[in-house]
């Protein structure tokens, strides 16, 4: 073959690269040579990956799945998610045995309803999950577990991960109190490799430990953050790079005092930035930054409230330095409103990343959870495992006002969906009352989808009580990824193939 033929094939495979497991088909060939405009195509596979939840003994978890109808998708397909396990050689045959055959821990009967799965028990363990087909796009899952007491008790909440190979947690502690873990789950058949580095106040902590880090085939490693570099530091960001493989990550951060809960990771590093939802009664929030470049990055900081963007008093700006990790106390900042945290780069154009520990609650009834950057909307997001009480969804347009159209699903017991449009005027942030499906039995879930205006954030607030502690979780709600831009080449590549 020549170098034409396989720079087009070479294209092919890294468009389906880029899309994680989107599968690229080729049009049919027409024999001109004219190439039309990308068209968005539905996800043809995709995985996911659930950290494992809790070893606490009285740690009760649940999984909740929801693929969303998507027009163009495959008429069959499947998903299910497994528990993670090693493949090992067998010491007495010396023949390598097989990936364990268990039983799926969840397994969807169909787009357009959620599916509910069990994670409770003895040490559950991590998940590996995979959905084809028609169950591909825009497939969530959510994990939710409820600790009644102990070092990181309340409502601990994830969206399970795609796979990748480089992640950002700003917001991460080994301060006394706080024990912090990275989860790193490898999907794949061969081991990944994997370099876990932090940052302070001054810098890089160094430390050889975190280097290195091997994840065997279809397994997960919870690593003590505390572990990986002497020293306390209340505020820390810690930084995931895959040297070889791919994996998921995401970081548990349990508080003696103040609960636990999931901290994802930060979106990409930019000089602008949102964190969504912080909630109305929230009694202290601490933004922590890191500036991952060679410069140093000055941020203009507002909260777009209900009534428009405004400056926190003593707070208007945020310095921070190349390299190094920065924080700010904002307090009861939203003073009882809805409100989204918004930073923008003045003066500079430095990357940063970002994200927010919100506390709710008084004295030994406090609760805390995370609120990372995150990335607009898009196409449609979703989140699953809501209630028809304690659900709040948040909903933000920090430039123009935008419309957008929500969708509450059936419920996964019994319930029919229902749609709502709203408006969000530019610079705000409006909780709205979430939309519950008619006779909802069960969980159901949320599906928001801009129809004009500007890009629009958004984050999902669940509570629920935890012997008298108000519990509660964030899970922001970024693009679903359920489609994949794919060339539409009228050219016949077999005429090449012949050259």
């Amino acid at each position: 073959m020549n170098r034409t033929t396989l720079s087009l094939i070479a294209g092919a495979t890294a468009l389906a690269a880029v899309t994680g497991f989107a599968s690229l088909n080729a049009p049919a060939a027409s024999g001109d040579n004219t190439a039309k405009a990308a068209t968005q195509q539905p996800v043809e596979r995709t995985s996911l990956l659930c950290p494992q939840p809790s070893t606490s003994e009285i740690a009760k978890t649940s999984y909740t799945s929801y693929t969303p109808v998507t027009q163009g998708a495959a008429d069959s397909g499947k998903a299910e998610l497994q528990a993670a396990a090693v493949e090992s050689a067998d010491s007495t045959s010396g023949k390598k045995a097989g990936k364990k055959t268990v039983k799926p821990a969840l397994k969807p009967a169909e787009p357009g309803k959620p599916a509910t799965g069990d994670g409770s028990g003895a040490e559950p363990p991590a998940l590996v999950g995979t959905a084809e087909g028609k169950f591909a796009p825009g497939w969530t899952v959510q994990e939710t577990t409820a600790v009644a007491a102990g070092t990181g008790r309340g409502l601990l909440g994830t969206n399970c991960t795609a796979p990748d190979t480089e992640f950002w947690f700003p917001g991460v502690s080994t301060a006394t109190g706080r024990t912090d873990y990275v989860h790193l789950t490898n999907p794949d058949d061969s081991a990944a490799v994997v370099d876990v580095e932090m940052y302070g106040k001054d810098g890089t902590l160094k430390s050889t430990v975190g280097e290195g880090i091997t994840v065997q085939p279809h397994a997960s490693e919870p690593i003590l953050l505390s572990t990986l570099a002497s020293g306390q530091q209340t505020d820390l960001t810690v930084h995931v790079t895959v040297r070889s493989g791919r994996v998921g990550a995401a970081v548990q951060a349990l508080d003696d005092k103040i609960g636990g809960d999931w901290l994802a990771a930060s979106t990409d590093p930019a000089g602008s930035l949102v964190m969504p939802g912080i909630p109305k009664d929230a009694t202290a929030v601490r933004l922590v930054a890191f500036a991952p470049g060679d410069q140093d990055a000055d941020l203009k900081v507002r909260l777009a409230s209900p009534s428009g963007l405004i400056t926190p008093a003593g707070n208007e700006t945020l310095h921070v330095k190349a390299g190094m990790t920065a924080a700010v106390d904002l307090g009861d900042v939203t003073r009882g409103e809805a409100g989204s945290l918004v930073l923008t780069s003045t003066g500079t154009s430095a990357p940063v990343v970002a994200a927010l520990q919100v506390v709710r609650g008084k004295g030994s009834k406090q609760e805390m959870a995370f609120i990372p950057a995150t990335s607009p909307v898009g196409a449609r997001a979703t989140v699953a495992d809501n209630s028809s009480k304690g659900t709040t969804l948040a909903l933000s347009a920090p430039g123009q006002s935008a419309q957008v159209k929500v969708t509450a699903s059936a419920g996964s017991e019994g319930g029919t969906a229902a749609t709502k449009t709203y408006t969000i005027k530019g610079g705000t942030t409006q909780d709205v009352d979430a939309l519950v499906p008619a006779g909802l039995k069960g969980t159901y879930a949320l599906t928001v989808e801009p129809v004009s205006g500007g890009p629009v954030y958004a984050s999902r607030t669940l509570a629920s009580a935890q012997e008298g502690v108000p519990g509660f979780t964030i899970q922001t709600l970024p693009d679903d990824r359920g489609t994949v831009a794919v060339p539409e080449a009228d050219q016949d590549l077999s005429v090449l193939l012949k050259k």
